[in-house]
This record gives structure tokens, C-alpha cells and sequence, in this order.
């Protein structure tokens, strides 16, 4: 019995081996494979980029860092980085630690990091110290975001305009027409009845801040690197919609993430709507949180 359970063993063991296990997998729009090196030369003839990601996985994490790295030595150090995870009112105090001027403990006592800053988002932050690079935090303030969601969008208008900077210029569209929203809606709805725009609205608001810091912040011949949760920018919806009604002619990418079951990581079948990069992850991979 023993014997058999020890050839059983080996014999799964080759069979894993032979299928080439993966963290994970790229794909361009139309389903081709392609290698990181493949990933970096496309992503450097765009303007912006939007890199979805799921904010537990540690494999997106790292492969953010790579892709930064990467891509700044193929624009010659011309990129700019800036992300969901830093609100627009705390840009001073960012500035002033890539430049020196305050150290890693004052940044944590003056800024609203998340809670996996120092394991997924600090490396992406020091490289940008450490290269000289502007880092953007492109996002809401999450306390007009939370007001948004309770009070309804309107509510934006009686900010002091001291505040409203950190917002982006109203009035903000907000239609059903963005890919993604018109789903918030029928979910929300389940649990909200009436209000369930307001969180539709409050998801607007962030998309629509975060589309306007990166157009604040651009530069002739520079690529934006732009890190914000897969939601915010899948089926060319979100930030994207929100940058393209503006500036129509900016040539954006967007790199989507799915989860599969399948060991060859193979793109989804069902519901499966691709970007112009799409990364494809184990489902069963341990999250970080």
C-alpha cells in the first residue's frame, strides 16, 4: 500500500511538472501570449497606463515593480507613477519624502497609507525616491468619497473651495453608459433600494479624480504608470471613460487581471471582455490579506 501511495506521489509530481506551472500568464487584446519584454515594449508607446490590479495579490505586486523598473529603463527614466492608494491632499507630504525632506516615520504619521503600503506599495514609492521620479496620489480624499456615498453627489457643491481642489472639477458626469457602472447599480440596488446611485456616484468621483491628477501631471513624451484597483479601469470603463471624454486623441492602455482554475492560465470563456493587456492569475493563489 505504501508502495502504490509512493508511485501515486511521483506520478502526480511529473504530471504537475509537466504541465509547467505558472504564476501567471499575459495576453494581448486579440488572446495572443506574450513575455513581460513584449509587455514593456508596448507599454512604452503609450501616454498613460492603467495596471489593474487586485490589491491582496502579492504576485501583481511584484510584477508592478518589475514593469516600473522595466519600463524606465526602456523611456530612458521618462515615466511618471501615481496611484489609487495616495489621496490628493496628501501629495505634499509625499513630495516631501521623495525628496528627502521628511523621513519613513514622518510620511506614516502624516499620510493615510494602507495598511499593505510596506509590503506592496512602499517598493513602488522608493523606486520612484530612489530613480527621482514624481510620484502622483491621484485619488479622492476618501471622506468626500464616504460623503458622496451617503449624501448624494450634489453634496460635493458645498464644499469650501479651499476643498473642492482636491476633488475633481464639477460638475462630474455620472451615467450608467460607463462600462462597469450600470452592474454597481443592479448590485448596490439589491442592498440599497434608492441609494444605490450614490455609491455609483461616489465610485465616480473617485474614477474622475483620479483621471483628472493624471492629466494634471502629464508630460511630453513621458508614460504615466498608473496602479488603481482592477475595477477602476476593466472593460475600458472608470478612469479610462473618464480620461478619454476629456482628451479623446491620448493613446491609453489598460492591463486588466483574471483569475483561473486552470493550470495552463488560459483567458476566461465566459463574460470575458479583454483590454489592450490582460494578466491572467492562479485563483488558488494565497492573497495577502
Amino acid at each position: 500500500m505504501k508502495k502504490f501511495i509512493f508511485l501515486l506521489f511521483i506520478c502526480s509530481f511529473f504530471a504537475l511538472k509537466s504541465q509547467e506551472l505558472k504564476a501567471f500568464q499575459l495576453y494581448d487584446q486579440g488572446g495572443k501570449k506574450i513575455n513581460t519584454e513584449k509587455l514593456v515594449e508596448n507599454l512604452s508607446e503609450y501616454d498613460v497606463v492603467l495596471f489593474g490590479e487586485y490589491h491582496n495579490n502579492s504576485i501583481i505586486h511584484w510584477l508592478e515593480l518589475k514593469v516600473a523598473e522595466e519600463l524606465y529603463k526602456q523611456k530612458n527614466g521618462k515615466i511618471i507613477l501615481g496611484a489609487e492608494m495616495f489621496e490628493r491632499d496628501n501629495q505634499v507630504q509625499l513630495k516631501n519624502y521623495l525628496d528627502g525632506k521628511i523621513l519613513v516615520k514622518n510620511l506614516k504619521d502624516s499620510v493615510r497609507l494602507w495598511n499593505n503600503y510596506e509590503t506592496d506599495y512602499r517598493p513602488l514609492v522608493d523606486f520612484a525616491k530612489d530613480k527621482k521620479l514624481d510620484f502622483i496620489a491621484t485619488n479622492i480624499p476618501r471622506i468626500y468619497a464616504s460623503k458622496v456615498a451617503k449624501e448624494g453627489l450634489q453634496s460635493l457643491n458645498d464644499l469650501p473651495e479651499d476643498d473642492k481642489k482636491f476633488v475633481a472639477k464639477l460638475p462630474i458626469l455620472v451615467t450608467l453608459e460607463t462600462p462597469g457602472y450600470e452592474e454597481m447599480n443592479k448590485m448596490m440596488a439589491e442592498h440599497s433600494g434608492d441609494k444605490a446611485m450614490n455609491f455609483v456616484a461616489a465610485q465616480a468621483v473617485k474614477d474622475a479624480t483620479m483621471a483628472e491628477s493624471i492629466t494634471q501631471n502629464l508630460k511630453p513624451n513621458y508614460t504615466f504608470l498608473h496602479f488603481n484597483g482592477d475595477y477602476h479601469s476593466k472593460e475600458f470603463g472608470g478612469i479610462y471613460w473618464y480620461l478619454k471624454q476629456k482628451y479623446p486623441n491620448l493613446k491609453i492602455a489598460v492591463l486588466s487581471v483574471y483569475e483561473s482554475d486552470d493550470l495552463k492560465l488560459s483567458l476566461p470563456v465566459k463574460d470575458f471582455k479583454p483590454t489592450n493587456l490582460n494578466l491572467v492569475i492562479p485563483a488558488d493563489m494565497a492573497k495577502s490579506y
